[in-house]
């Protein structure tokens, strides 16, 4: 579910207390994401690098930058701006999922588990790193393993999209809709603007799937 065309939104300034490079740098994300939304990625990423120059080292501009050069075929810089963001936050959900996704898709799938088992083994209480190795092992077909690392994930935070969306697809991918529906429609509750999701949801209910019935 998780794929290139998501850019992080930085955390809104609180009223009252805005400087002029506060709100120069709120216009230049704002205008970034628009321009990245519709599709003009090398004009985004120059909003973004103008951003950067206010906010020095920031993860979600970092973050950022690396999808609009994802977009533009810019494997290299993709790279280096994912790699440079997880030295800020090596947590970010969206970041770790981006770079292990070009390791798979430029045939560097060793990178990739490397990536994922060090996240998991340095935060073992992170739904958002067992979700992602939920992801790695459904790309091996090892089904079984991916429903475990998910469902651990949902253990540790069953409000967590990332796991919800990956079971989801799991459980489509295994022939069981009504859980995917089940698993999409909590998603949904706790990040309402999800369009992928909610397509998903659309479609499986337009073909008459309904709420999972017990085994």
């Amino acid at each position: 579910m998780r794929r290139l065309g998501w850019v992080a939104v930085l955390a809104s300034v609180v009223a009252g207390c805005v400087s002029t490079d506060d709100q120069r740098l709120r216009d230049y994300n704002d205008d970034g994401v628009l321009l990245f939304q519709r599709g003009s990625y090398q004009e985004a990423s120059e909003t973004f690098q103008a951003a950067l120059v206010l906010k020095p080292a920031d993860p979600n501009l970092l973050y950022n930058l690396g999808q609009c050069a994802d977009r533009l075929g810019q494997q290299d810089k993709a790279e280096q701006s994912y790699v440079a963001c997880l030295r800020q936050s090596p947590n970010h959900t969206d970041c770790n999922h981006a770079l292990a996704v070009l390791y798979v898709r430029s045939q560097r799938r060793k990178d990739a588990d490397h990536l994922v088992e060090d996240w998991v083994r340095r935060e073992p209480k992170s739904a958002a790193a067992y979700a992602e190795y939920g992801w790695l092992c459904s790309l091996d077909k090892d089904y079984p393993k991916a429903i475990s690392a998910c469902q651990r994930a949902y253990e540790l935070d069953p409000h967590d999209v990332h796991a919800l969306n990956e079971l989801g697809q799991l459980y489509e991918t295994l022939n069981r809709q009504d859980r995917a529906l089940n698993m999409y429609e909590r998603s949904l509750e706790f990040q309402p603007h999800q369009a992928d999701v909610g397509l998903r949801v659309s479609r499986l209910k337009a073909q008459g799937v309904g709420l999972p019935h017990p085994d």
